[in-house]
């Protein structure tokens, strides 16, 4: 007897129907009835061997989606990511480097002159 134990716990998925997860169903679902409503719908009208392949383009989308992993995202969170990154927020970026230590140095030195100014003005006016 043989237990499988997943080495990263992240990728543990129930298996709801013959071995798959539930989005997978539903996704295999979606692919045979894309395929199945293409062939009745256009098996008169079109060959036979069109029609194969008009099934074939139609359901490979939804079964891909259902099986799709990457960088542990699912197909719809990497389609949003792709749109956001290549469309929504793409242009020329410019990288301005700063050195936070000298700023801070700068910083010491404009508030030891402004103690040491206030320190002039208050033996003067005594």
């Amino acid at each position: 007897m043989e237990i499988k134990i997943n080495k990263e716990i992240k990728d543990y998925h129930e298996s709801m129907f013959f071995g798959l997860s539930a989005r997978q169903f539903v996704c295999s679902a979606l692919a045979v009835g894309a395929a199945v409503g293409t062939y009745f719908g256009l098996r008169d009208i079109v060959g036979k061997e069109v029609v194969s392949w008009l099934c074939v383009a139609l359901a490979a989308p939804f079964a891909a989606a259902g099986f799709f992993k990457y960088n542990g995202m699912t197909f719809e969170k990497f389609a949003v990511a792709f749109i956001r990154s290549e469309f929504l927020a793409s242009g020329k970026r410019l990288f301005e480097s700063e050195n936070i230590l000298l700023n801070i140095y700068e910083e010491a030195l404009r508030d030891a002159k402004k103690a040491g100014s206030n320190k002039g003005r208050k033996k003067k006016n005594t």
